[in-house]
């Protein structure tokens, strides 16, 4: 494991592998680099770029849990992994963590390509929207001791199957690493806030990021996810819109790294 020192002092936990261009992974909700997605990701890609995987602050991981969160603080993680790699990089996101990716690039840091897939924007009435104080609710579960009743909160919310929700305390090792985070939910929630209100993107915020993107959906994916993230792709300056046929928002390494790939080597 490697460190890097965050613009506030926070130093956060990352991992290098491959060789070639260097490619940041930033998680969404609950994953870091050694629970999630990522590692597979990172082991299909890493033979045409350098694929760096971290674990994003505030106790998530190795990384520290400096101050008060503020999401221009988890850009300036993304920034000090951009420096460790030198002149620019490029940068893939999934589900709250592509739209920390979306961010990070509108700010202007030297993002050469940046890719993405469902950014869980709710932008129209066919689902319901997220509470605008559920990040407060979250918070008050988790300092009432109670983080397994956040981690079951957070995937109601997210329309996870009641079913697996209801089993997911049986299977102990990962339920201990889900509760283990889940005092960063409301740091995602605050990453999506506002735009899943059921209202539309605004239409100016992202006018100035005017880098080549990859914006992906599922093919399985719910309506309301796939409108959010087709929206998304209709304002950005310069993106491209592409489904993964027989996708959810579980995407499979094997099929989206080909997809990635494609589109940071063209």
């Amino acid at each position: 494991m490697s460190m890097v020192t965050s613009a506030d002092g926070t130093p956060i936990g990352f991992s290098r592998t491959g060789s070639g261009p260097g490619l940041i992974l930033v998680d969404g909700a609950l994953c870091y680099r050694e629970f999630g997605p990522t590692p597979k990701i990172a082991e299909q890609l890493a033979s045409d770029f350098t694929v760096y995987t971290y674990d994003r602050r505030r106790g998530r991981g190795e990384s520290g849990n400096h101050g008060p969160y503020e999401v221009r603080r988890e850009i300036e993680d993304i920034a000090a992994l951009v420096r460790e790699i030198g002149d620019s990089a490029y940068l893939f996101g999934q589900s709250s963590g592509a739209v920390l990716a979306l961010e990070a690039a509108n700010s202007g840091l030297p993002i050469s390509k940046l890719a993405l897939y469902e950014p869980p924007f709710i932008v129209d009435t066919s689902r319901r929207p997220v509470p605008d104080d559920f990040d407060e609710q979250l918070r008050m579960m988790i300092d009432a001791g109670r983080p397994g009743d956040a981690v079951k909160a957070f995937m109601r919310i997210v329309d996870t199957p009641a079913f697996f929700v209801a089993i997911m305390p049986v299977m102990r090792s990962v339920w201990s690493k889900l509760q283990a985070v889940a005092h960063t939910l409301p740091y995602d929630i605050t990453v999506m806030h506002p735009n899943q209100s059921c209202r539309p993107l605004p239409e100016s915020r992202w006018d100035s990021l005017t880098i080549r993107t990859l914006v992906m959906d599922g093919g399985k994916s719910p309506g309301w996810m796939r409108t959010g993230v087709k929206s998304l792709a209709d304002l950005l300056p310069d993106a491209l819109y592409r489904t993964l046929p027989g996708q959810t928002h579980l995407v499979k390494p094997g099929v989206l790294v080909p997809a990635l790939a494609d589109f940071l080597s063209a």
